[in-house]
Formats: structure tokens, sequence, C-alpha cells
């Protein structure tokens, strides 16, 4: 608790933590003070500026030159921006060898030129371009969203549609209170991270897990869905692709994927036009079909008459109202979202949610009402948006312009996920409950091993299902509102406790909002449980268990690596040789294994002779005669270092030696074991098969052994 009460109180010093900074996270006081206790009592062995060359490169009066292996040395890579302080510049990550080389050029033709950073701050997002960035996974969800609320009431007959309205208002209701409540979690939580950070920090770590899990099942499912959904359209207009939707879908998740790959604003401009296209081509049918309505008085056309299938009844009703729900998935993005906009980060957000929560409303309820008057029912083989641009413009091409601009929405709303699933995953790894690679910002500043994971596993997904949104669609919703219910909970308890002015009305805000989602969360994985529901049902529980062992290693690993004052010194052998933190504690023994007498071996020996430590040479025989014959070299070359031979008549050499090193520690386990191992380094990789790549073995090996450290001296060869 009060780690977690230290991070909040360093975020709000130094403001958001979403820079390039953040996979280097300063030391706490206690920590600091720990290493001055250390530094008092180190004693280097050598004087301070005990150099042999001049580490700024800047003084140096002679550059190098580039040398066969390596090309990369021109002091143009450096710059010398202040004292003791060098900047690489881009030249600096080009690799050595041609093949790194011709990847560098082409990741850098798809995706850019890497970017400084110092560029976090100009790659943020303006509010008409996070608009229709974190916008088009819950605009788009309007093209199915009222169909998906009807499908379910049509089950009842003809006379059941007469509950769309009543139910479409009671989810207005909803996605104003939920919008509403964000807001204001917006305010209480500028620094991003949603429903994961409300729920840890108001409900226990436990909620915040669910609420996490609950969203990151939600956004690949975002994907998932939205890519076949946009593939099931243009296959419906093109039945020739139907064969290839697999593979067309997973081609759409790579260039996604892609696209996101390039930065946050490059991607924002990529993705800005289809999603204000399907806006406007919407409020147009809007504008002209109640124009229409208006001509004959609003009087509501009559429907076809539907059988029923089933009675109606509160069951029914219920399993209506969440299908509708889906409408809202991808309205808690600009919340986990927040520190990707331009300064004032809070502010932008949130005056861009009230804009998302406005036009939601006004689509979602404009579309349902103006599917009621115009008497239209659902049909499996049209959509009910191409239903009512059909009627609205009959001819021209407007409504060709709208099922291009759906299309399109539909295959970019995944694009929300991408924004949304990334930071979420850094906001989980700066706790711990994340690996620590989401922390990391690609060339283009963007989370890049988010994006990816992201991007595996809706393609695997989307595979998995073969494509049909049919199959993908019951699995939706349950994940997103269990993150609904669980932040507005969080919410209802922040205003309990803080009791700011005005919090009974907003804790009443978050309360209702609270009782809504967890209805629609109930009633979605109730009614669609054997559907499919049961997969997320089962998801969340084992992410959260994974998310919990993911910290419980982060936290013996932090316990490991904090930093301790020294006590007194401690006379005599105890210890562990891992302990030691001071210099003059190190007590050193240098292996030397040698297969043979050569060049690489003899280079070896003199670099750990050189050292001035006390050094054991070993050799592996595998048997008796090979064993004195290598004594007698070892005779002629001097018997300079102490030699032990082992025998190995099984003619392993990786194992007994490992075992032997073993039980070296063992016996003197505050020793630090430094093993030096030569190494032959080819240039070219088609002759690696040709050697054995001891060297490899022997380093995996003994790199599980405590105490033991593993140095390689290697001899170039350059054919």
């Amino acid at each position: 608790m009060e780690a977690g009460r230290e991070r909040r109180d360093d975020e709000v010093e130094h403001g958001t933590v979403v820079t390039p900074s953040a996979e280097f996270p300063p030391l706490s006081p206690s920590q600091q003070a720990a290493l001055g206790r250390i530094g008092e009592r180190w004693r280097a062995p050598r004087a301070d500026g005990d150099l042999p060359v001049d580490p700024a490169l800047g003084r140096s009066d002679r550059r190098p030159a580039p040398t066969r292996f390596g090309r990369l040395a021109p002091f143009d890579m450096f710059t010398v921006e202040q004292p003791d302080e060098l900047v690489a510049t881009e030249r600096a990550n080009v690799p050595g060898s041609r093949f790194g080389r011709a990847l560098t050029r082409l990741r850098r033709a798809v995706f850019g030129p890497p970017l400084s950073s110092a560029a976090v701050l100009y790659e943020r997002m303006r509010k008409l371009v996070a608009l229709p960035v974190l916008s088009s996974d819950l605009l788009s969800s309007v093209a199915y969203g009222p169909e998906a609320l009807l499908a379910v009431l049509v089950l009842a007959g003809t006379g059941a549609l007469g509950l769309s309205l009543p139910l479409a208002a009671v989810l207005v209701v909803l996605m104003v209170a939920v919008g509403v409540s964000y807001r204001q979690t917006i305010q209480a939580y500028p620094h991003g991270a949603g429903s994961y950070v409300v729920a840890g920090d108001n409900l226990g770590s436990l909620a915040g897990l669910a609420a996490a899990a609950g969203l990151m099942v939600d956004y690949v499912l975002t994907v998932a869905v939205s890519v076949a959904a946009g593939v099931h359209a243009v296959t419906s207009a093109l039945p020739a692709l139907a064969p290839a939707t697999v593979p067309l879908g997973v081609l759409v998740v790579a260039v996604l994927l892609a696209g996101n790959l390039r930065g946050v604003r490059t991607a924002g401009n990529i993705f800005v036009l289809p999603t204000y296209a399907f806006v406007v081509a919407v409020l147009a049918v809007l504008v002209v079909g109640y124009a229409r309505a208006a001509g004959r008085g609003f009087a509501p056309v009559s429907p076809p008459p539907v059988p029923a299938a089933e009675g109606l009844g509160l069951l029914l009703v219920l399993r209506a109202f969440s299908s509708g729900a889906v409408s809202m998935t991808g309205i808690e993005a600009v919340s986990n979202a927040v520190p990707a906009f331009r300064p004032p980060e809070w502010r932008n957000a949130r005056t861009t949610l009230g804009w998302m929560v406005l036009l939601l409303v006004l689509l979602f309820a404009g579309l349902t009402g103006l599917i009621r008057l115009e008497g239209m029912v659902p049909s499996p083989g049209e959509t009910m948006l191409s239903q009512l641009g059909r009627v609205t413009f009959p001819s021209g091409p407007w409504y060709p312009l709208l099922q291009a601009a759906t299309t399109l929405i539909l295959l970019l709303a995944a694009n929300t996920a991408f924004n949304g699933f990334p930071r979420l995953l850094f906001f989980m790894a700066r706790a711990g409950h994340a690996p620590r690679r989401f922390l990391h910002m690609g060339d283009r500043l963007a989370f890049s091993n988010g994006m990816a994971a992201l991007a595996v596993a809706a393609a695997l997904v989307f595979v998995t299902f073969g494509g049909h949104t049919a199959s993908l669609i019951p699995l939706y919703a349950v994940g997103v509102f269990l993150a609904f219910t669980l932040s507005q909970a969080g919410m209802v308890v922040h205003w309990r406790r803080r009791r700011t002015p005005g919090w009974r009305r907003r804790l009443a805000i978050n309360a209702i909002g609270a009782v809504l989602s967890a209805l629609v969360l109930l009633t979605a994985a109730v009614a669609k449980f054997s559907e499919g529901a049961w997969v997320v049902v089962v998801a969340v529980p084992l992410l959260v268990l994974l998310f919990r062992r993911i910290h419980r290693h982060y936290a013996t690993l932090h316990r490991a690596l904090a930093l301790h004052p020294p006590g007194p010194a401690l006379p005599g052998p105890a210890g562990s040789a891992e302990g030691e933190e001071l210099p003059q504690e190190v007590r050193h023994l240098v292996v030397v294994p040698v297969a043979r007498l050569n060049r690489a071996s003899l280079r070896a020996l003199a670099y750990a002779a050189s050292l001035g430590q006390p050094t054991l040479a070993v050799h592996i025989a595998p048997e008796e005669g090979e064993a004195d014959r290598f004594r007698e070299q070892w005779q002629a070359w001097g018997d300079h270092l102490r030699l032990e031979t082992i025998v190995s008549p099984y003619r392993a050499f990786v194992g007994p030696l490992a075992h032997y090193l073993e039980a070296l520690h063992t016996t003197r386990p505050e020793l630090t074991l430094t093993v030096i191992v030569p190494e032959v380094v080819l240039r070219r990789r088609w002759h690696r098969p040709l050697h054995s790549r001891v060297e490899q073995r022997l380093r995996s090996a003994l790199r599980a052994l405590p105490g033991v450290v593993v140095t390689s001296v290697p001899i170039h060869v350059a054919e």
C-alpha cells in the first residue's frame, strides 16, 4: 500500500509517466540512502580517471578508421552535448552486418525513420484527431448495435418491436451515465489507465486486475469482431472472395498493426477520414430519413408480420437490452489514453469524451427511432443500416458511399484497441502486473510490443473462429461491462472517501452507471453463456491468476535486487558470493576450460593471468591417455598456471565441467568463480554449423549456477 502511495505521489509530482524513461524508474528515498552508504565504503582498486582512453571521444586527435568487422567506428555516431555526456546519433542504431542493415532499411521504409525521445510531446494527438482515433470502435458499433437489440425482440413477434424505443431510452441513460462517469474518472485520475487504476485504488488489487482482464479480452475481441464484420461486408459485395475470409482478416490485422507502429500521430492521420466519413454518412441518413418521416406527420410504417418464436418475457427483454448495449464498447478508450493527448491532457480528454458520447447518443437513438418509423425488421440477408440506406437514398451515389464508409469504419474500428490495449499493458507493467517489456517505446514512440501482442492474440481468435462474426459476437460485451461495473463501483467508493464539493451528485451518477452496467454484465453472462460467453467467464479469472503470478515474480526480484546498507565487515569465508556489493569483499577464482593448446586457449590463459587473481586451468579428457598427453604439452608450455585434468570416460564435456564448478562453489560459496571461455568468432553465418559451438552450450549450463560469471575471450577468423 505504501509503495502504491509513493508511486501515485511521484506521478502527481512529475506529471504523466508515459515517457521513454518509464523503463528506468528513479530510486526511492530509502534506496537512495542505502546507495550512499554503500558508496561510503566503496574502495575502488584504481584511482579516479585512471583510464587508458578518453571516454568522451571528443578530445581525441585521431579518428579511428572502419575495420572489416567494425564498420561503425567513425565519431559522427556520437556528439558531445555536455561535459561527460555523449549523445548517440541516428547512425549509431544501424547494425554492423549487411543483413541487419537491410532489415533496418526495410523497417524504416514500412514504419518510417525512428523518432527522438524528445519528440514524445509532439506525437500526442489533438482533439480533432483523437476523436476519430479513439471513437472508431464506439461509433462503428451503431452500425450493428440497434440491429442486435431488434434481432432479439423480433423473436417474440412483430408486436415486441415496440419495446425498442423504451429500451433504447434506457440504453441512452446508461450511455450518458457511463460517459459522465468516465469524464469524472479522467479528472480524478488524469494519468490514464481508466478502469484498472480506479478499481485497483478503491476496490483492491484483485478488482483492478479483474477490470484489466475484462478490458484486455474486450480489446482482443474488438479487433477480431471488427475485422470479421468488415471482411464480411467485403465478401458480401464480392462473393468470389468468400473462400479467402481468413487470409483477408489476418492481412487486415497486419495492416492495422503496421499503420499503428508508425506512431500515434501518423496513425491518427491515416484513420481520421474513414471515421468522419461514416459519421457524415449516418447523419445524412438521419437528416433525410426524418425529413421524409416529417412529410407524413411522423406516422410509423407498419412492419411486416413476423411470427413469434419465443414468448415475450423478462429474460427476453434483458437479453435484448444486453445485446443493444454492445453499442457502448469502446467508451472507456479515452480514459485509458489520457497521456496520448496534448496538454492539458485531462481537459482535452474530457472534451473529446463528451463529443464521443454526444455523437453516440445521437446516432444510436436516431437510428433506432428511424428504424421504428420506417417499420423495418432484421433480415439475415442485409443489415438494417443498409436497409435504411436503400430507403433513404433510392438513387444516386449516396447509398454506395454509405456502404463504403460503413465497411471502412468496421475494418478500422479495431484501431481503438491498438491505442487502448498497449497503454493498459503499460500501466500494468509499471505496477508489476505485466511483463516489463511492455514499458518500452519503439522507434516511432509507440508501444510496439503491446501492439504486436494484441495483433497476434486477435489474429489467433479470428483464425480459431474462422472469421465468423456470429460466432464472435456472443463473446462480446461481457469483459467490457465487467470493467464498466468495477470502474464505476470504484468511483462510488472514491467519492465516499474524498467527499469533495458535489460528491453526492457524482456518487449518484456513478451508482446508476454501476447498477445498470452490472445488470448488463449479469444478463449477458447468463443469457449468452452457452453461446460462447463461457470463454470470457473462464478467461478473466485465468488472466487475473497470471497477472498475480507475474507480480509475485517481480516482487521477489525487487527484494533480491534492492539495495541494503552494508553492515560491519565479517571476517572469514562466511556468506554468499552473490551478496557482495563492495570491491574489497569480492574473492576471485578464475577458471579457464582448455580443450587444446592453440592460439585461442593461450589468449584466454593470458587474459586470465593479466587479471592478477588466482587462476585455475581445467582440461576435460575422454580417456587417461589423452590426459597424459595434455599434461606433457602443459609441461612443455612451462606449467605457468595450476592445471586440473578431469577424465570423462563417457566423452561428455559440458556436464562434467558444470558439476565440477558447482562442487567448487559448494566448497567455498563466498568465492566468485569467473569462467573465461575461449571462443572462435566466425564472420559468415554458414560457417557456424561446421563447428560444435561448445561455448554456447557451456554458457547455458553455467548460467544457472549462483556466484559464477562467464565471459568470452574471442578470436576472430577473418575469412
